[in-house]
């Protein structure tokens, strides 16, 4: 071996040699450039291990195991081309390999030890076949792009999740389902290419992606798990397909660039929290098809004016619309029986709200906050005003409260500071 031989710069190994052991040339750090010829089936733990200059090397087609710490140390390494015959990548083999910007592993490594690529610092794309992600967790938390490779059907749960400095993701155009919590906390993703046959979206899948502002979702997409975009603050237009049925739980919470959105009329419900926290959200239509919409599923959407609920809605569910500061006009059908606790809390741009006479319950809060409201009709099917059912509302002059209610809650008329008339 060669171990620590500093005056040696370049070597052409011969044909005669079948494999490159341990150490063979550890510390050689003057060496630049070495030929590996097509008879090395393997090179050893530590074989270039320290070799400072060594820039760029090429593993031909006949090596098959790439040992522990092979390259460890080989800190001007920019390039270096694994072909399609390697299976293992041993731990540290590239470590602090600090020059060393991107690699390709080709699909035939079934294992990668650990840490092989630790202290890359340098490194920022890596073109990885799917099967050996997995052994890459670490470092692919620190790199801008991949490429995932393979002929894969399911991308599995958390199989990115955390990886904070991901720009650029490309995953094969046969997948056609992303499972749970896979980029959850990418934080710094601004573009994934969606396949074209995905089918579903898994819950969290896209979680608090703070960069991400445009996904395509494909026509094929029949599922959008809860919390599938959850957090994506910089998501400006999202489309979605007729394909859909049901927008679930916290959706699109939070995702306060958000401007507009189109919802198919093959949705049928809304789940609770969807649309939290849109603030920048001014116009949504909810199609006929929709027959329920869960709590809180507009709530802190303080940029929407005007909202219309479908007739086959008959339950304005808690907190609806609570926080909707710039709500001027909202409509509802004959078909709406119950209006929920603190569901227009804070719609204080609501100058009046025609309520149907088919509602029998109106909860507590329900139009605490509404300043602006200057009148109300309270239908006669109602029995109970519950308390601070209009606490605040300093804008409503008269009220006519109907013979059909029996008890008045606490507060339910605190700060109506412009009232002149109730008659009861």
């Amino acid at each position: 071996s060669f171990i620590n031989y500093k005056e040696l710069n370049e070597i052409i190994i011969p044909l005669s040699v079948t494999s490159i052991g341990e150490r063979s040339f550890l510390g050689c750090i003057q060496l630049t450039e070495i030929t590996i010829p097509t008879s090395i089936t393997s090179i050893g733990n530590y074989a270039f291990s320290d070799c400072r200059k060594l820039k760029q090397i090429i593993i031909p087609l006949s090596v098959i195991s790439i040992g522990d710490y092979a390259f460890s140390g080989c800190s001007s390494l920019t390039k270096i081309l694994i072909l399609s015959s390697v299976s293992s990548i041993g731990s540290y083999a590239f470590n602090k390999c600090t020059s060393l910007t991107q690699i390709t592993i080709p699909s035939s490594v079934k294992s990668i030890g650990q840490n092989a690529f630790n202290e890359c610092s340098s490194l920022n794309k890596i073109t990885v076949p799917y099967s050996v992600v997995s052994f890459l967790s670490e470092v692919i938390k620190r790199i801008e792009s991949i490429e995932v490779t393979g002929d894969i059907k399911y991308i599995s749960n958390r199989l990115l999740e955390g990886c904070y400095t991901l720009k650029y993701i490309s995953i094969p155009s046969s997948v056609n389902s992303i499972g749970e919590y896979v980029f959850r906390g990418c934080f710094s993703l601004i573009k994934i290419s969606i396949p074209p046959n995905l089918n579903s979206i898994g819950c969290s899948a896209f979680d608090t992606c703070k960069s991400l502002e445009r996904l395509t979702i494909p026509s094929s997409v029949s599922l959008i798990g809860d919390n599938a975009f959850n957090g994506c603050r910089k998501l400006k237009e999202i489309i979605i397909p007729s394909s859909v049925t049901s927008i679930n739980d916290h959706a699109f919470s939070e995702c306060q660039s958000l401007t507009q959105i189109s919802i198919p009329s093959t949705v049928t419900s809304i789940g609770y929290s969807a649309f939290k926290g849109c603030t920048s959200l001014t116009q949504i239509i909810i199609p006929s098809s929709v027959n329920s919409i869960g709590s809180y599923a507009f709530c802190g959407c303080s940029s929407l004016i005007q909202i219309s609920i479908p007739s086959f809605v008959t339950s304005i569910e808690s907190d609806l619309f609570h926080g909707c500061s710039s709500l001027k006009e909202v409509s509802f059908s004959s078909s709406v029986t119950s209006i929920g606790d603190s569901a227009f809390y804070g719609c204080s741009s609501l100058a009046q709200i025609p309520i149907p006479s088919t509602v029998i319950c109106i909860g507590n809060s329900a139009f605490c906050g509404c300043s602006k409201l200057e009148q109300i009709l309270i239908p006669s099917s109602l029995t109970l005003i519950g308390s601070y059912l209009f606490h605040g509302c300093s804008s409503l002059k008269q009220i006519s409260i109907p013979y059909s209610v029996t008890s008045i809650g606490d507060s339910a008329f605190y700060g109506c500071s412009s009232i002149t008339q109730i008659s009861i």
